[in-house]
């Protein structure tokens, strides 16, 4: 054996190899030092996070070099002496240190923008790559940069020559022990698939930044791509299916909803709201990234929201509000069909199985509103014109704008100034029409590369999110200032919330402060002014303008109607791709694979973590809703039957109530 590690083929690779711990390993110190304060380690833990980071680094390694070796191993002697062997092989070696300088690059960049290391996002990326790619040219000097890798990478393989030629020119043992090489780097990979956590690094405490730092940023991206779907039962804590039930409809019963009779966890009911209904227009802005924090009325002294600041003072405001997830598909999916971070995609982009639901657009539809769903950017990026496509709206996006319509553009859309007179454009036609409407806007302004038109406000294009914030704020004031003057303004409730928050990432696994955003609904005619402090989240959003609207509908939601007092704690769902949380105001109980439960008590202040067990009745609650929403989803319970509420199943005379 000692003499097969000497041999040419495994010198070559134990090189390369070399090459790419020792950058993981800079990457990896690199990013401490950079966090080093949130990360919190202890003398002692510092060595832990770089044991069990080498750990990751070798189990990448040992998958990544698998090809390579066969290659190398399986070479004959007679090609491997060929000078043009040889060279392709220095070249290879050149291409590889480019490569792995290039992703550590792209890790750097990515955490950057979202605090982890590679993980579904970045799988996602990959599908969306037009976006990506022109968010990225417009917001670094990726050719500069890519200049500068070329260089290094070059410069990298002049200096490492002597140890290339050394390793080119020792000798090449007999097939049957190359072979042997082979087979035993191929069980290496296999141990490290057993032993590996697919998710993230165990046994470094409750710190989100330590486990993020010990982890290996290309492994996490493969693993993200194998469990872009995690099945609830499979990965996560159950209860008994008449636990859960009973939980849940204890959770979402109401003075006004009764449930259908059957399948346990159906939580289809009856809601019915007293009086007549109000045939009022909603104009829904989901503005990107906005979290609470960036707004001076939220504590913000930079003033950059003056006209969110007035709206608030002018608006039923919802103080205590949160997102549920970490990226514009999981705002969507909560605000339109009101149902909790399930685990892996979001059902926004579960392609094949996106529409048919009972959602916010398909209920006012079908009592007769024009819902349409109005996208700055192009609809088919995370699959939203299929999913709204598929529940009830029409589509307006980027790509069906006239380009004399769109005055400024960057790689995420147009400009919110010109997204807000598109929605002026459609209700306009439809208020000559007689037809209410719902108009659902996303904007994109307030993101990366954080660019917006010259001579709106006084921070110059592109500098930052400082910049798109204020810009944002700037459009919704034009957008307003320009909606009074039409006819109907006064029958419109215009809602302003948050997609999410703009950034999630903290010394937790769901650092519930991070989440919080803000939501104002305005109508000056119809609803007063007041500020509104009970926790609440997207989730609720769509049985509120529900109410507000004086609709009886059969809903399939799992939010509650905030107009209605609760007979139940608070709480609030909020999770990513694989961590779900339920926060009770005060403690967050967070459900992870695999089947791990844990608590966090007193998750806005000075948070602990602990273990938690299954009868933690705050475990229970979070189990309920992932577990139900998981099988509703797959079992069809959220789709839409395309009745209006059959007159039989009402719950006695309407009456008359305040709707404020």
């Amino acid at each position: 054996m000692p003499q097969l590690l000497r041999s040419a083929p495994l010198r070559y690779l134990f090189l390369l190899l070399a090459c790419w711990l020792a950058l993981f390993t800079l990457t990896r110190a690199a990013l401490l030092l950079g966090h080093w304060s949130e990360a919190a380690l202890a003398p002692l833990q510092v060595a832990a996070l770089f044991g069990t980071g080498l750990l990751y680094d070798l189990g990448f390694l040992a998958f990544a070099a698998a090809p390579l070796a066969l290659y190398l191993l399986l070479c004959p002697p007679s090609l491997w002496r060929r000078p043009g062997h040889r060279l392709w092989l220095q070249a290879l070696f050149a291409v590889s240190l480019f490569a792995m300088l290039f992703g550590a690059l792209a890790e750097w960049l990515f955490w950057d923008e979202f605090g982890v290391r590679f993980n579904f996002i970045a799988v996602d990326y990959l599908v969306y790559s037009e976006e990506v790619l022109h968010n990225i040219l417009e917001s670094y000097p990726v050719f500069r940069l890519l200049g500068a890798i070329a260089v290094l990478a070059i410069g990298l393989t002049i200096a490492l020559r002597p140890c290339l030629r050394r390793a080119l020119d020792a000798e090449m043992p007999p097939l049957p022990r190359r072979l042997a090489a082979f087979a035993l780097l191929v069980a290496c990979s296999g141990l490290g698939f057993a032993l590996l956590d697919q998710q993230s690094p165990r046994g470094l405490g409750g710190n989100a930044y330590q486990r993020e730092l010990a982890s290996n940023g290309p492994y996490q991206f493969f693993a993200a791509f194998r469990n872009n779907e995690l099945d609830y039962p499979q990965f996560y804590p159950t209860l008994g299916m008449d636990k859960v039930a009973g939980i849940l409809r204890e959770e979402l019963q109401a003075p006004n909803a009764r449930f259908h009779a059957g399948e346990p966890l159906n939580i289809r009911r009856q809601i019915d709201n007293p009086g007549p209904p109000a045939r009022l227009n909603v104009v829904l802005v989901t503005i990107e990234s906005l979290s609470a924090r960036y707004l001076g009325s939220f504590g913000d002294s930079r003033g950059l929201t003056p006209n969110l600041d007035a709206l608030r003072r002018e608006s039923l405001t919802f103080s205590n509000f949160y997102a549920t997830g970490t990226r514009t598909d999981r705002g969507l999916e909560a605000i339109t069909l009101s149902v909790p971070p399930t685990p892996g995609r979001s059902i926004v982009k579960r392609i094949g199985r996106e529409s048919g639901y009972a959602s916010l657009g398909q209920q006012l539809k079908a009592h007769g509103y024009d819902s349409v769903f109005v996208y700055g950017g192009r609809g088919y990026f995370d699959n939203m014109n299929a999913f709204f496509g598929g529940n009830g709206y029409r589509i307006v996006d980027q790509s069906s704008v006239p380009d004399s319509e769109i005055h400024f553009a960057n790689a995420w859309g147009m400009a919110d100034e010109d997204l807000y007179a598109q929605a002026m454009k459609i209700a306009d036609a439809d208020h000559a029409a007689g037809k209410p409407f719902l108009l659902q806007l996303m904007t994109t302004s307030n993101h990366r590369p954080y660019t917006y038109p010259d001579g709106r406000i006084d921070i110059t294009s592109g500098d930052g999110r400082e910049g798109a914030v204020k810009y944002t704020d700037w459009a919704i004031g034009d957008f307003l200032a320009k909606a009074r003057q039409k006819p109907w303004f006064d029958d419109t409730l215009f809602v302003f919330v948050a997609d999410h928050c703009a950034g999630s990432a903290g010394k937790e696994d769901l650092p519930v402060a991070n989440y919080h955003i803000p939501l104002f609904i305005h109508a000056p005619k119809w609803i007063q002014p007041r500020e509104d402090g009970q926790l609440a989240s997207q989730v609720d959003l769509a049985p509120t303008l529900l109410g507000l609207l004086g609709l009886d509908y059969q809903s399939t939601f799992f939010g509650r109607d905030l107009r209605v007092p609760a007979s139940n704690p608070p709480r609030v769902l909020i999770g990513n791709y694989q961590h779900l949380g339920l926060f009770d105001g005060t403690d967050l109980a967070i459900l992870s694979p695999p089947k791990q439960m844990r608590r966090h008590d007193d998750a806005l202040g000075a948070s602990r973590e602990n273990a938690a067990a299954l009868d933690d009745p705050l475990i229970e609650r979070d189990i309920a809703y992932y577990q139900a929403a998981s099988y509703a989803f797959r079992h069809g319970l959220l789709t839409w039957n395309g009745q209006l509420p059959p007159a039989e199943f009402g719950l006695g005379q309407h009456t008359e109530s305040a709707r404020r």
